[in-house]
């Protein structure tokens, strides 16, 4: 069987409700690693461990509840099936990530889940880009035109990944101590405030921390004229935070634990705490930064395998139980697709398609910036 075809015949199990859901992921996942192997192609989790059988395979991605899906209900069914042993890796922030990708031998890596048009130019620029036949993924036409066009431009209308969600890095507080007024009385400025030193947090990115120190000092993010103000605003954070969080499993921790009381943090990963029950409040700034992560096939991948799991990866079944899982809207385009109740109350949704009210990194006035602003924000992170 080859692979369109398996992939339409696991499809059609689950629309024909032969498949729960928890199956349908497992097998789902399963396929998704098997486009890891390096040298295998995706043909079924069999016929890839004959065809080359490697000791282990390795899985990098953001940690946390997204992780936690991945090993049960993909690297466990992996393993089982192949003997093949799943490398769990997990990483906090792009820069390490694309470290790696740089010392790997070529086609170490197929397909990134990117996040941001900034980290697509970086690749590209790298020279990790690569061309998809279009042809190969109708289903790219259901997802969202205002998602695939920065790509685009960035390539002369050529792609080399697919848009799969998109979310926002907004203001997260705990609503026993902060009101819903107060935190959109004082928006950014409540991780200056010296009534919650100690109970502060942040992402240790310097995007972000840049970001947001631009927001608190009134510029636009995006054309910052005074470097020295939100050098100023940074460190005052610094000073007032109980530390910087490098991943979204301990943004929630601290949140979930009470260790802090506001932070900027990642919309889907505050949708999972509200569902757990906590009482944590999500707010979404005048200015605040929104933010789409892409499936990127990096140079040296087995193009048209690659092409049929994007494919089947942006299958409405498909997008829409994995959005469902990380809490984060897909890439698909509500005027085209009808998308679930839950997935219309998750933070960032747009239910336009259009994505006018998110603002986003311009990707070639940060990276001209990266060398020197990434340097200076070490050394404030350091303490300087």
């Amino acid at each position: 069987m080859d692979d369109q075809k398996r992939y339409e015949r696991l499809l059609a199990r689950y629309r024909n409700g032969d498949l729960d859901r928890r199956t349908f992921l497992s097998l789902l996942g399963a396929a998704t690693v098997t486009a890891g192997v390096v040298g295998a192609p995706v043909a079924g989790l069999r016929k890839a461990a004959l065809a080359a059988k490697p000791e282990s395979v390795r899985f990098d991605g953001w940690g946390g509840m997204v992780s936690e899906a991945f090993r049960e209900y993909a690297f466990q069914p992996y393993e089982e099936e192949t003997g093949i042993e799943v490398i769990d890796g997990t990483f906090g922030g792009a820069d390490e990530y694309l470290a790696r990708v740089r010392s790997a031998q070529p086609g170490e890596f197929n397909i990134a889940h990117l996040s941001g048009v900034f980290d697509y130019v970086r690749y590209h620029n790298l020279g990790f880009s690569t061309q998809l036949d279009e042809s190969n993924i109708p289903n790219l036409d259901l997802t969202i035109k205002a998602l695939q066009k920065p790509f685009r431009e960035v390539s002369d209308g050529r792609l080399s990944a697919a848009p799969y969600d998109y979310g926002t890095t907004g203001l997260a507080y705990n609503r026993d101590v902060i009101s819903d007024a107060e935190i959109k009385e004082k928006g950014p400025n409540i991780l200056l405030d010296e009534a919650y030193k100690g109970k502060i947090g942040g992402w240790g990115e310097w995007k972000t921390r840049i970001w947001y120190g631009a927001l608190q000092t009134g510029q636009d993010p995006n054309g910052i004229e005074d470097m020295d103000a939100v050098w100023e605003a940074l460190r005052t954070h610094r000073d007032l935070s109980l530390k910087y969080w490098q991943s979204g499993a301990e943004l929630m921790s601290l949140l979930a634990n009470g260790e802090i009381y506001a932070t900027e943090g990642w919309s889907g990963r505050i949708a999972a705490l509200q569902a757990q029950g906590h009482n944590i409040g999500y707010y979404d700034p005048p200015g605040g930064l929104g933010w789409q992560e892409c499936l990127f096939v990096l140079k040296g991948s087995p193009m048209e395998a690659c092409e049929q799991l994007l494919n089947f990866m942006l299958e409405p079944e498909v997008a829409i139980a994995v959005a469902e899982g990380q809490n984060y809207p897909p890439a698909l385009d509500p005027n085209k697709v009808e998308l679930t109740e839950k997935i219309k109350n998750l933070p960032a949704y747009d239910p336009t398609g259009k994505l006018d009210g998110l603002n986003f990194y311009k990707p070639d006035y940060w990276n001209s910036n990266e060398a020197d602003w990434s340097k200076t924000f070490g050394r404030i992170q350091r303490g300087y």
